[in-house]
């Protein structure tokens, strides 16, 4: 058995956790699930993970199992059981790295899908309740974030630059974030990781393998 089992579909987030999986040289075995009603998923794939949400990575480690959801989860979680591969924070670095991680995961997540999804509001107290204020607010601290460096922690790539990195390629490829030069020089450099390469193709392949959905 491989040291994990990633449940995946190849077009849903969990490109983000074959990314992680490449880029700590980790050995995983992988599970398609497909979209479609819950009773027609694997067994095991629901035990691990009850809510049916792909990625789902299960570390097969020593007699245990442990499950590991939520795309930023998956992507620090690797960093960390895997230091060799260089992708955790220094000391100096764990404000950004964890600040950037959250904020693009919660705030700026939630405010990307609610303009793809006409939720928005331009009221004061609703912005509020909404935690991310507004998507171009949202948009505007990520490009202040970025400015200025060539990734997250600076210049080095950490695992913060997965999930960031694939949430900023999404954006710019698909055209639901500004092309400003500041993410679209971000996406390049990040589209330019070997691991990146080789779980993106990897997932093209598969996409092409099933043809036509639904």
């Amino acid at each position: 058995m491989a040291e994990y089992t990633l449940y995946t579909n190849p077009m849903s987030r969990g490109r983000i956790a074959r990314w992680a999986l490449h880029e700590v040289d980790a050995r995983y075995d992988q599970v398609i699930v497909e979209y479609g009603p819950r009773e027609s998923k694997p067994a095991a794939f629901l035990k691990a993970n009850p809510m049916a949400k792909v990625p789902t990575l299960v570390h097969h480690h020593a007699c245990h199992d442990h499950v590991v959801t939520e795309c930023a989860a998956i992507c620090h979680y690797l960093a960390e059981m895997h230091p060799d591969a260089g992708l955790l924070p220094e000391a100096h670095e764990k404000a950004d790295y964890f600040r950037y991680l959250f904020f693009v995961a919660g705030p700026f997540e939630q405010a990307s899908i609610s303009q793809r999804m006409g939720w928005s509001s331009d009221d004061p107290q609703a912005q509020r309740m909404l935690g991310f204020g507004s998507f171009e607010l949202a948009v505007d601290a990520l490009e202040t974030m970025l400015a200025g460096r060539d990734y997250v922690c600076g210049g080095r790539f950490t695992a913060a630059d997965i999930y960031v990195g694939a949430q900023v390629i999404w954006g710019v490829d698909f055209d639901t974030l500004p092309r400003r030069d500041t993410f679209v020089a971000y996406a390049e450099r990040v589209k330019q990781r070997v691991a990146y390469r080789i779980a993106d193709t990897i997932d093209e392949e598969l996409i092409a393998e099933r043809g036509p959905q639904g």
